[in-house]
């Protein structure tokens, strides 16, 4: 069950990536507005969808900011690479990786809530793209250790 949920998970990963980058094209199109309108709706509940943070993609602003835009592409990326490299050492250095791939999110979103810097969106996404390729890559690699051991009984898969 658990590999069942990793490859969804990956697969779900790379459709969300592709759909927030063609969903501005969606609302230029007539015949393909209505599902365009429903991701901008989606993604509403998880972003805050400001505009001076957003990129645009053929002149119409992206369901999700720029931050949120390195998360989820990155994410797919990372949850890809999972199924390539297996994990090294135990769950302490996936909280650590963790950890520190959340720092260069953390730092920028901290200066700018305090008003000390404003980075460009580039950076917000460039800042979110080590903490969305770590948890991608964590998430699938743990649940692919759960599909690989049932109690003490090692499963084939």
């Amino acid at each position: 069950m658990s590999r069942w949920l990793a490859v969804l998970l990956t697969i779900a990963a790379i459709f969300w990536s592709i759909v927030i980058l063609t969903a501005p094209l969606g609302l230029r199109n007539a015949g393909t507005s209505s599902p365009s309108t429903l991701v901008y709706a989606a993604a509403s509940r998880i972003c805050h969808q400001r505009t001076e943070r957003s990129f645009a993609v053929a002149g119409v602003q992206m369901p999700v900011c720029a931050r949120c835009t390195g998360l989820y592409l990155s994410g797919a990326a990372g949850a890809l690479i999972a199924w390539y490299r297996r994990a090294r050492g135990g769950g302490s250095s996936i909280r650590t990786m963790l950890f520190l791939a959340a720092l260069p999110t953390a730092v920028t979103f901290s200066l700018e809530f305090a008003g000390i810097v404003a980075f460009s969106n580039t950076i917000r996404a460039v800042a979110a793209l080590p903490l969305g390729a770590a948890a991608g890559w964590s998430f699938v690699q743990m649940l692919r250790y759960d599909a690989r051991f049932d109690g003490n009984q090692i499963i084939n898969g």
